[in-house]
Parts: C-alpha cells; sequence; structure tokens
C-alpha cells in the first residue's frame, strides 16, 4: 500500500506539533511505503528538513503557496475560457455550488497561465459581477487586486502535479484538502482528512486579529477557506478528529456525520521513562517547562507576563522555553524583549532541543496558547508524570480533567490571555507539591491508559484497511522495501 500524506506549514520543515504526529505515523507503519506532497509558501524552504526521514519515506514532492508562473501562454479562441470552464471558475468566486471537477481538469492542462488567467477578461468579467453583486460599497481597483490576491495561491495549488498513490492522507482540510480531493478526482482513490485543529477556525481566529487585510476582505478570505474545506469534507472517505467538541465543530462545518471518526493522539510514553532529574545545585529552583514553537498562537508574551508577576510573590520560580525562535524571528525577539523590560530573571530560551533531556527536570509544565487541537507536549508532560497548566483550548479541557474516566485531575485549566489567572495557577501549582506529583500521576496514568502509540496505531491500521479495502488496494503485514 502507498499512502501519500499531504502536509500544509509542517512536515518534514518544522518540528513539533503537527510534524511530530506525522512522524510517528509514519514510523509506526513500516509495512507502508509513504510519500510526502508537502506545501510551503515559496522554493526558498525547498529542501530544508528538520527530520531525517525514515526509511519508508520514498519520495518528498513540494507544491508552493507563492511561486513563477510556468504555465505557457495559451494562443487559441482569444485567450478565452469555454463556457464550461468559465461557468466552474464563476462558481468558485461566486461562493454558489462550485463545479470543481472542471476546475481540476482546467488547471492541469499543459498550456494554461495562471497570470494571464487572473490578468484576463474571463477572471475581470466574473469578479466585476460579484462586485456589483455584493461589494459595491467597495474601491473596485481595491477589491479586484484583493481578489487576485486570494485565489492566486489557490491556482497554484490547483496546478500542482499530483503524485500517484492508493489512498492521500491529508493532515488538514484547506489547500491540502483541495490536493488531496484533485488525487481523488484523477487516480479514483481513497481520501483521509485528518484535523488536529479545525483548520477552518483557525483560519478564522488569524484573519480576524490580522492587520494586514481589513474590513470585508477578512470575510472574502474566510468564505475562500470555507470552500476548500467543504470540497475535502465532500470528497473524503474518512475524516478524523481529536476529541468529540472537534467533531461537532466539523458537522457545523459541513462535514457529513456519519464520515467522521474521534481518533485522539498517541504517543511512546517508555520514552518518557528514567528521564534525568535535577542536580542537586537546582533543588532550590520550583521549575516550569513550556515547550513549544515561539509563534504568537502560542502566546508566549502572556506566558512571560504571567510569570513575571507569578515570580514577584515566589523568587524560586524558573521558567524554561523549550522550543525554536527561527519561525517568526520577530515576534520570538518581541519575547526577548519584553523579558527584558519587565527585568524578568531566570526566563531560559533554550531554542530546540531534546525535550527528554529536561522535561524531568521539570516540577509541571505550561501551555498558554490562543488554538490548539490536542497537545502533544501536554502527553508527554503526563507519561513524564508532570501536571501541566495550559488555556481552556482544543482538547486540554478533557486531557486535564479527564472526559469521563476516574483519574482525577492532572494540572490546572485557565482561560486564554488571562495575565492573573495564569500568575496564579504557577504560583498555586509551585506552592503544592504534594498535589503536582499527584496530579503528576493522574496524567500518567490517562496519558497509559488512553493515548498511547499502540492506541493510535491500531486505529489508523484499521481505517488505513477500511479506505484500501474500498478501492481494492490490499494491506500488507510485511515490512515495506523498496
Amino acid at each position: 500500500m502507498k499512502v501519500c500524506i499531504v502536509a500544509e506549514g509542517c512536515y518534514p520543515y518544522v518540528v513539533g506539533g503537527v510534524s511530530s504526529w506525522i512522524h510517528s505515523m509514519i514510523n509506526a507503519f513500516p509495512n507502508i511505503e509513504f510519500v510526502i506532497l508537502a506545501l510551503i509558501v515559496d522554493r526558498q524552504s525547498s529542501g530544508k528538513f528538520a527530520y531525517e526521514l525514515p526509511g519508508n519515506v520514498t519520495q518528498v514532492y513540494e507544491a508552493y503557496l507563492d511561486d513563477v508562473d510556468w504555465g505557457k501562454r495559451r494562443f487559441f479562441h482569444n485567450d478565452r475560457l469555454n463556457v464550461t470552464e468559465f461557468r466552474a471558475l464563476r462558481s468558485l468566486v461566486m461562493g454558489s455550488e462550485v463545479d470543481w471537477d472542471t476546475l481540476f481538469t482546467l488547471f492541469g492542462r499543459k498550456d494554461i497561465s495562471i497570470d494571464d488567467l487572473l490578468m484576463g477578461e474571463d477572471f475581470l468579467k466574473i469578479v466585476r459581477e460579484t462586485y456589483d453583486l455584493q461589494y459595491p460599497q467597495t474601491v473596485f481597483s481595491d477589491f479586484l487586486w484583493t481578489m487576485r490576491s486570494i485565489y492566486r495561491p489557490l491556482f497554484l495549488v490547483l496546478q500542482t502535479e499530483v503524485p500517484q498513490a492508493d489512498i492521500y492522507h491529508c493532515v488538514a482540510t484547506g489547500y491540502a484538502g483541495v490536493l488531496g480531493s484533485k488525487a481523488r478526482f484523477l487516480y479514483h482513490c481513497g481520501l483521509m482528512i485528518s484535523e488536529h485543529g479545525i483548520y477552518t477556525r483557525e483560519r478564522e481566529e488569524e484573519l480576524i486579529k490580522a492587520k494586514w487585510v481589513a474590513g470585508i476582505y477578512k470575510n472574502i478570505w474566510i468564505e475562500q477557506f470555507r470552500k476548500m474545506s467543504r470540497l475535502a469534507y465532500e470528497r473524503a472517505d474518512i475524516v478524523t478528529c481529536l476529541f468529540k467538541r472537534a467533531k461537532e465543530l466539523q458537522v457545523d462545518l459541513g462535514c457529513p456525520r456519519e464520515k467522521i471518526h474521534v481518533t485522539p493522539n498517541g504517543i511512546r510514553v517508555q520514552n518518557f521513562e528514567n528521564l534525568p532529574g535535577k542536580q542537586e545545585e537546582d533543588s532550590r529552583y520550583v521549575d516550569i517547562g513550556a515547550v513549544l514553537r515561539v509563534t504568537p498562537i502560542k502566546d508566549v508574551k502572556t506566558m512571560i507576563r504571567a510569570f513575571g508577576f507569578a515570580k514577584e510573590k515566589m523568587p524560586s520560580l524558573r521558567l524554561w522555553i523549550m522550543g525554536p525562535t527561527e519561525e517568526d524571528p520577530e515576534y520570538a525577539q518581541e519575547c526577548f524583549d519584553l523579558v527584558e523590560t519587565m527585568e524578568i530573571r531566570d526566563v531560559i530560551f533554550t531554542g530546540r532541543v531534546n525535550v527528554r533531556e529536561y522535561l524531568g527536570k521539570m516540577d509541571f509544565t505550561i501551555l498558554t496558547s490562543i488554538s490548539e487541537g490536542q497537545p502533544l507536549t501536554i502527553l508527554e508532560s503526563f507519561a513524564a508524570r508532570k501536571p501541566v497548566i495550559a488555556t481552556d483550548v482544543g482538547n486540554c479541557r478533557e486531557l486535564i480533567y479527564g472526559p469521563d474516566d476516574f483519574y482525577g485531575n492532572a494540572g490546572i485549566l485557565t482561560h486564554i490571555m488571562n495575565v492573573q489567572e495564569i500568575a496564579r495557577a504557577m504560583i498555586d501549582m509551585a506552592r503544592n507539591a504534594a498535589q503536582r506529583e499527584e496530579m503528576g500521576e493522574n496524567g500518567y496514568k490517562r496519558a497509559v491508559n488512553q493515548y498511547t502509540i499502540e492506541q493510535m496505531q491500531e486505529t489508523y491500521a484499521d481505517l488505513y484497511r477500511e479506505v484500501g479495502e474500498k478501492y481494492d488496494k490490499p494491506w500488507s503485514a510485511e515490512p515495506f522495501t523498496l
């Protein structure tokens, strides 16, 4: 069986989160040949892998959201679309029932030029009609150029040549879902969608906060992501999510309920046993570990501010921020500057590290994200018997308090961006060593019994078998070899 993992902005270029999940999935199935179709911004990132690829990954293909237009100029019938193509493009822009199959065929042609299409009469006519019907209160020239900027990355994705495989496993909807849906159209193969966070909702949150887009254009971008998600949900054989609340969000966004499987993340709990602990000289500190990428969605600034206030009450606190800072250098610098401005001592930015070398030395861990799915860092903390402070996003509530089990609380949940509440949680956790130990044990039991890599592997093996059998693609238990 050959599975194509379609990933946007993560594996194998970025560590942590979804990338870690993809890497563990590939390693969990040595009997499957995997190829990667990676969506990245442009060719500057090409080939810059952050992971050593497992032996059962045979190829990495790239698709770009910003690229040179490699299409040839079209010199037939006055560079105009035919009636069917025009109606399909109009259905996409106008937001009616989109004729995706015609669009897949259109952008599969070797002779089409995206730049010519965006600057041509057909696109102008469709945009003008959309403007007159829905947005006449805006300046048309601004509207036209915004529409070109919205559709250019989508057209580039639609033009991408998709490698052939038995099953396409898209690790999001969005542009990845478009590529998976195109593959399903071309090759009549299986399609799975796995959402860690709900892609459309995450894009909505980003756009609402964004400064580069304003007014009605935020809504137009949001609707664009909704169109792509609806396509992926419609074409997929199976859609997975990490927890029950995420399933309801998928249903609200148009995914048929019967397609959805709740499949929790899993980790190798044994990898976090017998970790090196504190040295004697560090015993005077209460160490807080934050395993994350230093990016706005992790809201590191709130964490730093909360730590600063908690540190005033408990000078023994020490904060370790463990993870890469190069993904958003401007935001990382703002975090460094905030530590200096507030004159906070004992904040350590380690950069990218082997978490197992640090986690055993922590007294508890913290995550102050404004959006999450089911954070692997919380599960890893539990596996190391460390309690967690986390914001009430994604599946953090169920991880910390339990869905309907009897293991007990494994940490403290807070509201997002609430500096005072997060600082108080740090202080409460730091002051009570016995409570920390009890919570750490509760988290360990929850991880061992509900969130292991073995359980996740068994679930996905069943899903791969189910989709493979539907398309007469046999499942082999033998290890894959070239």
